[in-house]
């Protein structure tokens, strides 16, 4: 085995510009592989670090609405005796909040206009979904009793306003209603491009009053479990409580749908991981392209070598000895270029997601690495099968003669 090795590297390097151009399509495939395999990890970890910090114990009733029921006219909503069954019936829930969104139009301070999102909350949203003040305080209960027209907004918010460095106290128009600042939120960034800091908060109840106090209000409810690992415990009794609030008989299909940031997240990771088996796929198809150049290029070696192998069958190399031998070198070729198509891949995926605005670093797992050297080794055997069989096929006395 050492000798035939040898003997491959040898041969390889006495041809340098023919293995290059040889391992050219395993290097462009693996390349892209890899590339494709790295930005993929890379925003796949970037989400499930944003679902990370929501919390194990966040959980979130909302209506299910149907494309069906949505075309009949059928619209449902949750209840609010649905948000008093959570707060005070339920064992082992923790904080609730309700959540609306407020369709208030435009932000505005002076000559200056924003669109954030306007979310009527309550107090208990602030421990929910972890999200702090940097500036002045959030909301508390006495703003929802009262229905004070105070707000709490993001950092976004504040640039486009273009208000001060700590604006609490100033007065902001959302539609066509004054609010007062009375708390910036800590900071989020950006994630591909969407902004998480673009929203503002106002009291569930002030919210409620500008839409019309409707009947039926159109919100979701966010709460924590007391325990995180009975979080599976708590959604079956919240299940069993809303179908008993909402008469729905035993054979009728729930109303509502109960998710959680790990559902979420474990959704996204299989798309994701669904996404990049099919992406490297495709690429991987130029892995097989590859895989015929090696062959090609090992047929036209066994015929230029043919007097060569029989020589060593005249000193008494075996078919096996000659077959091992040409299956090392396209193993060989295949392999170096893999290796090399590795790291191009590796820095052609961090070269991408540095060059997209606000896309999250490239990140090539241990597996991918392996998995594509070991995968370019497999096609540079498999497809030297043929060249070296035909090699170890010759007999010797023929391939003395040939010229």
């Amino acid at each position: 085995m050492i000798e035939s090795l040898r003997a491959a590297m040898a041969n390889i390097l006495a041809n340098r510009l023919r293995s290059f151009l040889t391992t050219l399509g395993i290097l462009i495939g693996t390349a892209a592989v890899v590339a494709v395999v790295a930005l993929m990890q890379g925003f796949a970890q970037s989400i499930s670090a944003q679902f990370a910090d929501l919390g194990g114990g966040s959980l979130k009733v909302e209506a299910l609405n149907t494309r069906e029921n949505r075309l009949s006219g059928d619209y449902r909503y949750l209840k609010d005796s649905d948000l008093d069954l959570l707060r005070y019936r339920v064992e082992g829930v923790g904080h609730v909040a309700p959540v609306m969104a407020a369709p208030l139009g435009t932000a505005s301070h002076r000559a200056e206009t924003a669109t954030p999102f306007v979310l009527g909350i309550t107090a208990e949203y602030q421990m929910i979904e972890r999200r702090f003040t940097r500036l002045g305080r959030f909301l508390v209960p006495a703003d929802n009793d009262t229905r004070r027209r105070v707000v709490v907004i993001g950092d976004k918010v504040r640039e486009d306003l273009k208000l001060p460095d700590n604006p609490v106290g100033s007065y902001i128009q959302l539609g066509r209603e004054w609010f007062k600042v009375v708390g910036v939120m800590e900071s989020r960034g950006e994630v591909f491009g969407f902004n998480q800091d673009n929203y503002a908060l106002i009291p569930f109840e002030t919210a409620r009053a500008l839409t019309g106090n409707k009947a039926k209000v159109d919100f979701e409810i966010n709460f924590t479990t007391s325990q995180l690992d009975e979080v599976e415990a708590v959604k079956a009794r919240v299940t069993r409580a809303l179908r008993i609030n909402h008469n729905l008989k035993f054979d009728e299909e729930d109303d509502f749908e109960i998710q959680s940031p790990d559902q979420i997240a474990k959704t996204f990771e299989k798309i994701t991981s669904m996404g990049t088996l099919v992406l490297g796929g495709i690429v991987g198809i130029s892995l097989l392209v590859g895989g015929i150049g090696i062959m090609t290029v090992m047929l036209v070696s066994v015929t230029e070598r043919t007097r060569e192998i029989g020589i060593l069958k005249a000193l008494g190399a075996t078919r096996r000895d000659i077959l091992v031998q040409f299956l090392i070198e396209a193993g060989l070729l295949s392999l170096i270029g893999g290796l090399i198509g590795i790291a191009i891949g590796y820095g052609l995926g961090h070269g991408v997601a540095a060059l997209i605005p606000n896309f999250p670093p490239a990140s090539v797992p241990l597996w991918a690495s392996l998995g594509a050297a070991a995968f370019c080794a497999v096609v540079g055997v498999v497809f030297g099968i043929m060249p070296a069989s035909k090699a170890a096929n010759l007999d010797p006395i023929e391939a003395l003669r040939y010229e």
